[in-house]
């Protein structure tokens, strides 16, 4: 089953999704935020396009790893695509991750507009990948612990 990735921003959503084995993380769009249930009702639309299993939302954190304003907003409304969409959610740290894709986008010498453009998406991807990369690990290692034993 497939993971959707979701970056929540205040004006935007960037949106990615996981490939059928888990492995690796494409951005896919970004939504417009026009309202709570318009907005989850455009999650649904991707959820049921791709048959997304679980939905990974990067969670803002402050550098000392504590919970401020915007990170409660993640949670209330990650609360309430859980329970219109009826689907486990995953909150994943999303410390750097738009920092990380402002870097690369630099790197790849885009111009400002079209950096505008992409980031959230970008953003989504890297708060995907990282969920995906910890299950990799986490799953090489309990192969790894039952072969010793």
């Amino acid at each position: 089953m497939r993971i959707l990735g979701l970056d929540v921003g205040e004006k935007t959503i960037g949106v990615a999704i996981s490939d059928p084995l888990g492995i690796t993380a494409q951005g896919i769009t970004t939504i417009k935020r026009k309202g709570v249930k318009a907005d989850i009702n455009e999650i649904g639309k991707y959820v049921s396009e791709y048959g997304c299993s679980k939905i990974v939302v990067g969670l803002p954190k402050n550098m000392n790893g504590s919970i401020g304003p915007s990170g409660e907003r993640i949670i209330n409304f990650s609360e309430k695509i859980k329970f219109e969409l009826n689907i486990e959610i995953e909150m994943w740290d999303e410390r750097l991750t738009t920092v990380a894709a402002h870097r690369v986008m630099l790197e790849g010498d885009l111009s400002r507009s079209k950096r505008k453009k992409i980031v959230d998406k970008l953003a989504a991807m890297y708060i995907l990948q990282g969920y995906l990369d910890k299950l990799q690990f986490s799953s090489k290692n309990n192969v790894a612990n039952n072969e010793s034993e």
